[in-house]
């Protein structure tokens, strides 16, 4: 009983506790980046399989179908490229948050900018997929301060740092 208990004095000594923990953390930030890229690998397939489909009826249509310049050929081709593009923000959107992960390794640090242009890049996502027919206003003007917001904040931390590297 007294080893256990110096044990667990001993382990909640500053040093110790702030060494173990940091290294919890180093630990679920790789098995973050793991799932990650898991994710990442998931969405690239799941775009490349999509436009795959979408170019392979664009081109090699089935018999008895519309011609392509019948608006409703025309609105599937648009809906199909909007989902294109989500596809393709739901990759760039999980190698940001990979690079975040990464950074937070490699420095120990979250990086404010990148989780905001992490985060305008969400949005941006959102606009673009964004059904107009079925959005009410509250939510446009929800999108627009969330995008006023966040340039606010992207702003101030390149102002406050100028020495930041740029890169986004």
């Amino acid at each position: 009983m007294k080893a256990l208990w110096r044990f667990l004095r001993r382990s909640w000594n500053d040093d110790i506790f702030l060494n173990r923990l940091g290294r919890v953390e180093t630990l679920v930030s790789k098995v973050l980046s793991i799932g990650m890229l898991v994710l990442i690998l998931m969405a690239v397939y799941e775009l490349a399989h999509y436009m795959s489909v979408e170019i392979q009826g664009l081109f090699f249509p089935a018999p008895n179908t519309v011609p392509a310049d019948d608006p409703a050929q025309v609105k599937k081709f648009g809906k199909a490229l909007f989902t294109i593009f989500g596809l393709f923000l739901n990759v760039l959107i999980a190698l940001e948050i990979l690079e975040n992960i990464t950074a937070y390794l490699k420095k120990h640090v979250v990086q404010v900018e990148l989780v905001i242009v992490t985060s305008l890049i969400a949005v941006a996502r959102k606009i673009i997929i964004l059904d107009l027919e079925k959005t009410g206003g509250v939510d446009l003007l929800a999108l627009a301060a969330t995008i006023l917001a966040l340039s606010a904040a992207y702003w101030v931390v390149k102002n406050v740092n100028p020495g930041s590297n740029g890169s986004h």
